[in-house]
């Protein structure tokens, strides 16, 4: 098993041939070319979520893929669209409902929304990476977490984006020594906590973004590896509700929203 700072450092040093051996492995290959072949069929919010095909890579590429049986819920999130201010994507403190709903924009679109570009090899593109980032995990889960939140980092506008997703969260708790007790104070307090210790805009710049990522990966080394041997952590991506029903994720996802 590899170190997060040696696995990190491998793939940052040369990350467009990381991909491109990623692209060319059979199933992700496959995968995409049925994705990319099934589209044409695909018109409204309904088609989507009944063709497995389309809706799983989809949701696989925005690292959706635990919340895939939320039928319901992300049947809300398409339906709803992010035009309006008060649509239940713009409302959920987890920013890749918004990025899943203005890709798959039916709201907008209705039956060309998969003629766009975005909908389809850029969708490809995001399932590549998403699956490197898989594969990373396998060797080294900070590795995983670091590539993760460099991805990530652009999308970011609140302390709340970190607080809605566990796997943003560690990184920032790991980088800066932040307990993870934090939890249990208000949610606003939490929020208040972080944002003492990370500016959100510095994410925005390359060189202090590389700054942060490096200083996780050595922190991960040092203080997280050694723990895992005896106690495996559990897995920090996807949502933590997994196995509740879909229809109570549209109470359980909106926090801040005032309801819906």
């Amino acid at each position: 098993m590899l170190g997060a700072t040696t696995s990190f450092d491998l793939i940052r040093r040369d990350l467009p041939a990381a991909l491109d051996r990623t692209a060319k492995q059979p199933t992700v290959e496959r995968a995409s070319e049925r994705y990319l072949e099934a589209l044409s069929s695909i018109k409204t919010v309904e088609d989507f979520l009944s063709n497995d095909r389309v809706y799983n890579f989809a949701m696989k590429a925005f690292g959706l893929e635990d919340m895939t049986y939320a039928k319901a819920f992300m049947r809300k999130v398409l339906v709803e669209g992010i035009d309006d201010k008060e649509s239940f994507a713009n409302k959920l403190s987890d920013n890749r409902y918004k990025e899943f709903a203005e890709t798959f924009n039916f709201a907008r679109y209705g039956k060309t929304t998969m003629a766009f570009e975005r909908t389809q090899q850029v969708v490809v593109d995001k399932y590549i990476r998403q699956t490197l980032e898989e594969d990373t995990g396998a060797e080294s889960e900070g590795a995983r977490l670091a590539l993760y939140f460099e991805r990530a980092a652009p999308s970011i506008t609140s302390t709340f984006s970190i607080l809605a997703d566990t796997a943003l969260m560690k990184v920032v708790q790991v980088a800066f020594g932040i307990p993870t007790e934090i939890g249990a104070l208000d949610i606003d307090k939490q929020a208040a906590f972080y944002e003492q210790r990370l500016d959100i805009e510095d994410l925005k710049d390359p060189e202090k973004l590389q700054k942060l990522l490096t200083r996780f990966t050595a922190m991960y080394d040092t203080t997280e590896t050694s723990a895992q041997v005896t106690s495996p952590a559990l897995s920090l991506f996807g949502p933590s509700s997994a196995g509740i029903d879909g229809n109570l994720l549209l109470s359980l996802q909106s926090y801040r929203s005032g309801g819906f």
